[in-house]
């Protein structure tokens, strides 16, 4: 009997999970690899990683790195040297890392260094902008892995350009989406709007959590601002990452914020029950990458408060507006989507349910 291939996927941060949940169904339903979990515990608050194993029905991780908070140097460090002592007792042939956290290419560049194949989904993403940790994540993990599964026809354009073999790349979809898809019927018969008496689309959707957002005291005071301006054209509920909240606990700023009535705030919310509100809002303003795409197969508006984006094809189908920071921008292109003043738009290629599916396809042909 032949010995069966050992897949490790890497998993540390809330992105991660939707990723790599349809990858493990992917891969046990075919037979034809071993998989493992690894999780780093890059976050480690149960509502940013342990309900997403429930959720989503995966395993219990098969190790646990305990890595932690930190800056981005010792967390990055933490979790290589951890990862150095129990790669060799797994013995994985391939691991597998996803997105552009610090356990994406701390993962990688252990691997890569004991001679361990990696694969990296989410591959050819670029914001362009170097200012962000996330780009450096990106283009270092890129530039030393092994099989590269792109999402977006512009991540095959921008990995040739940086000279990575064609070879090793593959346009394969996003397999955020196939989570998607796999829990619509559980998407549906969620009950938040019902819990926080939000009827129809009368409601704004934020999320923000980028340093540049929220790490800045003027900032993230006109943030706050804004949110209050939104609340002239509905509610708006604002489920808060830690770190937003940290900072608006540091700048005092917290009151200016929850003396609204408007403002629905709650902790981070599970998958189903944030997607269940994506789907039934009116807009979605966010800085997060993934919602960006989640938006876009949903087809609700999005107004990313960036001067940039790493998936330009949510604006070239229609879905998402590029808005800048600035309030009166913002403000405009919110105004005009209550007046149902909205661009047509469309589902990208690809993004169909199926992109496990054919990640699992060129790792056996590649493998085995």
């Amino acid at each position: 009997m032949i010995k069966k291939k050992k897949i490790l996927s890497i998993v540390g941060a809330r992105p991660n999970f939707m990723k790599v949940a349809p990858l493990h169904r992917a891969i046990i339903k075919s037979g034809l690899f071993e998989h493992s979990i690894l999780h780093t515990n890059q976050h480690y608050d149960d509502l940013m990683s342990k309900i997403f194993f429930k959720e989503f029905g995966l395993p219990k991780p098969k190790i646990n790195l305990h890595s932690g908070s930190s800056s981005h140097a010792v967390q990055t460090a933490t979790i290589m040297v951890e990862f150095e002592k129990v790669l060799p007792k797994l013995k994985p042939d391939l691991i597998v890392v996803v997105g552009d956290v610090n356990s994406t290419v701390a993962c990688s560049l252990v691997a890569k260094k004991l001679g361990i194949s990696v694969a990296h989904i989410e591959s050819g993403l670029r914001s362009f902008d170097r200012t962000m940790p996330e780009e450096i994540n990106r283009i270092v993990t890129d530039s030393i892995s092994d099989y590269l599964f792109v999402s977006e026809e512009s991540g095959m354009i921008n990995l040739k350009k940086e000279g990575i073999s064609k070879e090793k790349t593959f346009f394969v979809g996003n397999i955020m989406i196939d989570t998607l898809v796999s829990l619509q019927k559980e998407i549906d018969k969620s009950e938040i709007k019902e819990k926080y008496k939000l009827n129809g689309s009368d409601f704004i959707l934020v999320t923000m959590h980028r340093p540049s957002n929220v790490d800045n005291k003027n900032k993230l005071g006109e943030i706050i601002k804004l949110l209050n301006e939104f609340t002239n054209y509905g509610k708006v509920f604002f489920p808060i990452h830690p770190r937003t909240r940290k900072m608006l606990e540091n700048y005092n700023l917290f009151k200016k914020l929850s003396s609204n009535k408007k403002i629905i705030i709650t902790n981070p919310l599970g998958y189903i029950d944030f997607i269940s509100l994506t789907k039934n809002c009116k807009v979605v303003v966010t800085d997060s990458g993934g919602i960006q795409e989640e938006s876009t197969f949903l087809k609700v508006p999005c107004i990313t408060m960036r001067e940039n984006t790493e998936r330009p094809i949510t604006i070239k189908v229609g879905s998402n507006i590029l808005a800048g920071t600035n309030s009166k921008n913002i403000i405009d292109h919110v105004e005009k989507i209550f007046k149902n003043n909205i661009k047509s738009s469309k589902i990208p290629k690809y993004w169909d349910g199926n992109t496990a599916t054919r990640i699992v396809h060129h790792l056996n042909e590649k493998l085995n």
